[in-house]
């Protein structure tokens, strides 16, 4: 075999192989990521409360009504130092991922609309459901990083939002879900049930927020805010599930940055 021949052949195994060439520098697991994106924050929310709880506990209870109250709310344990510190930390670390996970879930569904039958209905709630996903995180930061003691009318505005586009991103997400999946795999049916029920248990819980919270702010029932606090860290912890989910939808794929990566074309 000549020299020529060789670089040749060569040239055509790196063909073959497109991948012989790749320098890998970083590689993630989606599951990890979701993983972490999900815990971390849980965790903050667990450890504000029962440090909130034990050490400030008169700070963290104290309402407008001054009535008797069991549970402080999340934006009271949050509210306080230093747990506010900790909860801010959180959501930072937070929010990153879920950009990423809201991108891939977007390439994800665009990718599926070739099996599809109304591509035209499926862009839309594509792009809908692309852009309530990042609505909501802006609505977290904002919640997050302008407490209810420090600016409250903005802050209860602020998580309106988040309500709002956070119950319409996770129906607009389960009607796009069963668009685009012509037919689903178990884990992708079990995935879609999951999404249903945990969807079903956000919007009873926002239900009973909004009926506990007027009895609070405009009738200063005992015990009602309790009742609101609870409904709260039902929906929060509810909503975090819910994207947990992502780890059923991308049980294998890796989040890859790498040189000489062969660029893949979307349909």
């Amino acid at each position: 075999m000549t020299a020529k021949d060789a670089v040749v052949k060569s040239a055509d195994e790196s063909e073959d192989n497109p991948l012989e060439n790749m320098l890998l520098f970083f590689n993630l697991s989606i599951r990890k990521l979701a993983f972490v994106g999900v815990s971390l924050p849980l965790i903050t929310l667990l450890t504000c409360l029962a440090t909130a709880y034990v050490f400030q506990y008169d700070d963290v209870h104290e309402t407008h009504c001054r009535v008797y109250n069991v549970i402080p709310s999340i934006s009271a344990i949050t509210g306080v130092t230093p747990q506010t510190y900790m909860w801010r930390i959180a959501v930072a670390f937070h929010v990153g991922p879920r950009m990423v996970i809201a991108q891939v879930y977007y390439n994800y569904f665009i990718n599926q609309v070739s099996k599809a039958a109304d591509k035209s209905t499926c862009y839309i709630l594509i792009n809908l459901c692309y852009w309530l996903n990042l609505i909501e995180i802006a609505a977290i930061c904002g919640v997050t990083y302008i407490s209810n003691r420090e600016n409250y009318p903005v802050h209860e505005k602020i998580f309106i939002l988040f309500m709002l586009s956070s119950l319409l991103y996770m129906i607009v997400m389960i009607k796009t879900f069963n668009k685009v999946h012509k037919t689903m795999t178990d884990r992708q049916r079990l995935s879609y049930t999951i999404k249903k029920i945990l969807f079903t248990v956000c919007i009873t819980s926002t239900f009973t927020l909004i009926i506990y919270f007027i009895k609070h702010r405009f009738y200063c029932h005992d015990l009602a805010f309790t009742w609101f606090a609870l409904s709260e860290y039902v929906l929060a912890v509810s909503n975090m599930a819910f994207h947990f989910t992502i780890t059923l939808d991308f049980p294998h794929e890796q989040l890859i940055v790498a040189k000489n990566f062969p660029t893949l074309k979307m349909d």
